[in-house]
């Protein structure tokens, strides 16, 4: 009976804290990168994603925000040599999360590519026309 329990919480131990429930790869704006926590230091972050919002009639565009944690030391210094740019990460999901290993669920692993922020014109830095006298 006692080795039935340990091997059923030893499973559930592992799928919980240590099986890659998922993985996938996420692109967007860094919207803050910060290394965090009282012990265990970990690397927290949030991503801004922009599309198109196909279900709300009222707004064409939205945002989702995207939650993750790096391990990694050289995975966290790319990130923050990318800022002000877009970001392509490759993450692992895992169902519960370790303090050494960060606050999210969602580790990243990698990064596949960095390319130059969207540029928009600034209305605000328009020439004006000179003063009429």
């Amino acid at each position: 009976m006692s080795v039935v329990l340990l091997v059923g919480l030893g499973v559930f131990l592992y799928v919980k804290f240590w099986y890659v429930y998922s993985d996938g790869v996420n692109e967007g704006d860094i919207n803050y990168f910060q290394r965090e926590g009282f012990i265990f230091k970990t690397y927290e972050g949030k991503m801004i994603q922009t599309g198109y919002n196909s279900k709300n009639t009222s707004s064409t565009i939205q945002s989702n925000e995207f939650k993750f944690s790096v391990e990694d030391e050289r995975i966290a210094q790319q990130i923050n040599n990318a800022s002000g740019k877009q970001i392509k990460l490759h993450w692992k999901r895992y169902l519960g999360t370790l303090p050494w290993r960060g606050n999210s669920q969602f580790v990243v692993d990698s990064i596949f590519s960095t390319r130059g922020a969207q540029q928009f014109d600034d209305p605000f830095d328009a020439q004006l026309p000179p003063d009429v006298e």
